[in-house]
């Protein structure tokens, strides 16, 4: 987990495209981290920031 965004935005499109997978970056008790999208459930109180897909064209 990550206090800084801007870090953890760079690390989650980087997981993005080492795993190429989808992967989300999310806010959970004031920090911020990154889970591949087929692992979060609805569950889970996180607040989603942004998908990144490694298949998208755009970043």
């Amino acid at each position: 987990m990550s206090h800084n965004l801007d870090l953890a935005q760079n690390h989650a499109w980087n997981l993005a495209r080492t795993l190429m997978v989808p992967v989300t970056l999310f806010r959970a008790s004031g920090e911020y981290g990154v889970l591949p999208t087929a692992d979060i459930d609805d569950a889970d109180d996180l607040e989603v920031i942004h998908e990144f897909d490694p298949w998208s064209p755009a970043r």
